[in-house]
C-alpha cells in the first residue's frame, strides 16, 4: 500500500511530438506543469522540473500511452529509478466528463491522469513498454495497410480496364492474378494485340500461367476483343502507362506482403506461441491475436480476457432487480477475430465435414437448450477465449477434445 502523502504525482498527456505534464500533490492541487518534446534530451527538462518540486516526496508518473508515442518517455524514467504507471485512457476520460463543465486541453488532460493517478495508485499497472509486443502489433499494421493499399489499386486498375478491355471479366474474372497481371502489363490495350496470332498469344499465357492456360484462353480472349470491336481515343499510349503503373505497384505491394507475412512467422517463433493448432487459425490471425491481446500475462484469469474482448456479461440492475446483458464494451478488434473465428469453428463443408465437431457439437447443444443462434455464438466465441488464453500463457498445442467429453 503506497502512503499518497508520501509522493507527488506527474500526469502525462502523451502526443506524438510533445508531452504535456501536470505535477500534483496527494490532495490533487497542481504545482505546476511543462510541455515538453517527445525526445529525449527534452526528457531532462522534465526531470528537472519535478525535482524542483519534489521536496522530500517520491515522483510517481502515470501515462496513458507507454506502448507508442510514450514508450520512450517510460523507458527512459523507469531507468532513472521512477515509478511508472499506465493509466488506462477511459479512466481518464471518465474522470475529464465527470466535472460540471467539460473542457479539453493538454494541461487539463494531464490534470485528469494525475488525478486518476492519485486516486487509484495501488490499482494502477506498472508501466510495461516490451518491445515485442510493439514490434509485433506494427507488422501487423503494416500487412493491414498493404492489403488496403492493393484493393485501391485493384480498384483503379479495374476502372482503366473498362475503357480498354469492355469484356476483360469474361476472359480473367481475378485480375489480381500472375497470369492477368502479365497479360494486361504486356498488352494494356487491344492495339498491343494487333498482328499477334493465336498461337503466339497461347504460348505468352502458358509461360506465365505455368501451362495451365492453354490456346482456348487465347482463342476467347481474341474473339471478346473482336466482339467488342475498337474506338480511336487520343493519348491511348498515356492511359497504357497508367495502366502498366498500377500493375507495378500491385506486385511491389504483393511482394512486400510476402516479406512482412515471413517476418510475422519468424516472430511467432521466437514467442513459441502454438495459436496455429487451432483450426482456421493462420499465421496472419494468431499475429493479430498477439497483436491486440500482447502480453497474456497482464490479465488475472480468464474472464479478464473476456472482458477485455467484451465477451463477459454486464449486469445491469437496481433495487435488487436487473439482469446480466450483452457487453457492448472491450476491444473490438479482438472481438471481431474471435467473431470470425467462431464463425469458421463451427462450419461444415460441401461434403458434410465440420471443420471443427466439437465446437459444431457445443454450438449445436447451445441452441437445443433454447439459446438463439446469435447467443450460442458469443458462447462458442467465449470458449475460444478461454483456450487461447490458456495455449497463450503455457504455450500449448490445441488439441480436438472428444465429443462424447463435450457434451458431458
Amino acid at each position: 500500500m503506497i502512503k499518497k502523502q508520501n509522493h507527488i504525482y506527474i500526469g502525462l498527456d502523451i502526443h506524438k511530438e510533445t508531452h504535456t505534464a501536470v505535477i500534483s500533490n496527494c490532495f490533487d492541487e497542481t504545482l505546476g506543469s511543462i510541455t515538453i518534446e517527445n525526445k529525449v534530451c527534452s526528457y531532462i527538462r522534465l526531470v528537472n522540473k519535478v525535482k524542483k518540486l519534489q521536496g522530500d516526496l517520491t515522483p510517481i508518473f502515470g501515462l496513458e500511452d507507454v506502448h507508442s508515442h510514450g514508450r520512450d518517455l517510460a523507458i527512459y524514467l523507469q531507468g532513472k529509478g521512477y515509478i511508472v504507471k499506465e493509466v488506462n485512457s477511459a479512466l481518464s476520460h471518465m474522470k475529464r466528463m465527470s466535472y460540471p463543465t467539460t473542457k479539453k486541453s493538454d494541461d487539463w488532460d494531464a490534470k485528469c491522469v494525475a488525478s486518476v493517478l492519485i486516486t487509484n495508485v495501488d490499482e494502477l499497472p506498472e508501466a510495461n513498454p516490451q518491445d515485442y509486443f510493439w514490434t509485433i502489433k506494427m507488422i501487423v499494421n503494416r500487412r493491414s495497410s498493404l492489403i488496403k493499399t492493393s484493393k485501391t489499386l485493384l480498384n483503379q486498375l479495374h476502372g482503366q480496364l473498362t475503357y480498354s478491355y469492355p469484356s476483360y471479366k469474361k476472359f480473367f474474372c481475378d485480375i489480381s492474378g500472375k497470369t492477368a497481371l502479365a497479360f494486361f502489363e504486356r498488352y494494356p490495350s487491344p492495339s498491343y494485340l494487333e498482328g499477334v496470332e493465336e498461337e503466339e498469344l497461347a504460348a505468352f499465357l502458358r509461360e506465365e500461367s505455368h501451362n495451365s492456360c492453354s490456346t482456348n484462353k487465347a482463342k476467347l480472349i481474341i474473339d471478346f476483343i473482336d466482339e467488342d470491336g475498337k474506338v480511336e481515343k487520343e493519348y491511348e499510349k498515356e492511359r497504357d502507362f497508367v495502366i502498366q503503373s498500377l500493375i507495378r505497384e500491385i506486385r511491389f505491394n504483393n511482394e512486400e506482403k510476402i516479406k512482412v507475412e515471413e517476418q510475422m512467422k519468424n516472430m511467432l517463433k521466437e514467442l513459441d506461441c502454438k495459436l496455429e493448432t487451432i483450426p482456421g487459425v493462420d499465421t496472419i490471425t494468431a499475429a493479430s491475436l498477439i497483436a491486440i491481446i500482447g502480453d497474456v500475462h497482464r490479465f488475472e484469469n480468464v474472464n479478464r480476457l473476456a472482458k477485455f474482448a467484451g465477451l463477459a456479461p454486464v449486469n445491469f440492475s437496481s433495487a435488487g432487480k436487473g439482469k446480466d446483458r450483452k457487453s457492448k464494451q472491450g476491444n473490438r478488434d479482438l472481438y471481431s477475430t474471435l467473431y470470425f473465428l467462431a464463425v469458421q469453428q463451427i462450419q461444415v463443408s460441401k461434403k458434410g465435414l465440420p471443420r471443427n465437431p466439437t465446437f459444431l457439437a457445443y454450438y449445436e447443444r447451445k441452441v437445443s437448450e433454447g439459446k438463439t443462434k446469435v447467443q450460442a455464438l458469443l458462447c462458442v466465441m467465449r470458449r475460444l477465449s478461454n483456450i487461447i488464453y490458456g495455449m497463450m500463457k503455457n504455450n500449448t498445442e490445441y488439441k480436438m477434445p472428444l465429443i462424447e467429453e463435450s457434451n458431458k
